[in-house]
């Protein structure tokens, strides 16, 4: 498939740029890319591909954490990154350093160029206060969240455009602050020692 072979080359593109400013463990493009056939057992849809194709990156070593996501579908393209679904160990650890101290990730999600590519934080949250937090918690907006997501939006015209592979890079490396300071958090206990 002619379509298939040319996503792989662009995956390769994307990966060996993206290693220049990040350390990916994913081996190669065609290693990146997540399965087009659709699982169709308890559907009533029954079309056998997806109608979209998916490049996933994994950060390597255990002192990077977090992952790279773009999604490739007419009308719906975006690039993601981040903790889809963290362990409840993570997910406390994430917390409690918010409720201790959030400034670090607010002046990482407040900066202008964060802004304007990401707007806000994204990811699921829950409804009032995680058990053992307090509404009252001036981090309490951040301490809601179960998943910590990044998303960009790209319209058909850019994924289709000549710069596509450069801008897809450039976001994921304005990902990076907000990634480095979440494998920190996670990779060290409440005092700033390393867990690993």
């Amino acid at each position: 498939m002619q379509e298939h072979a040319a996503l792989i080359a662009f995956a390769d593109a994307l990966l060996a740029e993206m290693n220049k400013h990040d350390v990916i463990e994913t081996a190669s493009g065609k290693a990146s890319l997540l399965r087009i056939y659709r699982d169709t057992r308890f559907s009533k849809e029954k079309s056998p591909y997806q109608t979209r194709w998916g490049i996933f990156f994994r950060r390597a070593e255990k002192f990077r954490r977090g992952s790279y996501y773009l999604h490739i579908e007419p009308g719906n393209s975006f690039a993601e990154g981040g903790f889809w679904g963290p362990e409840p160990h993570d997910l406390k650890r994430i917390r409690d350093e918010f409720a201790y101290d959030a400034q670090p990730f607010r002046k990482i999600t407040s900066a202008k160029a964060f802004r304007e590519t990401f707007g806000t934080l994204q990811g699921e949250q829950v409804k009032t206060a995680p058990k053992n937090f307090s509404k009252g918690d001036p981090a309490i907006d951040l301490i809601r969240h179960k998943q910590f997501l990044l998303v960009r939006n790209f319209s058909d015209k850019e994924v289709l455009s000549g710069n596509f592979l450069k801008e897809a890079n450039a976001t994921f490396k304005k990902m990076r602050p907000f990634l480095d300071y979440m494998s920190e958090v996670l990779t060290t206990d409440a005092n700033g020692v390393s867990i690993l």
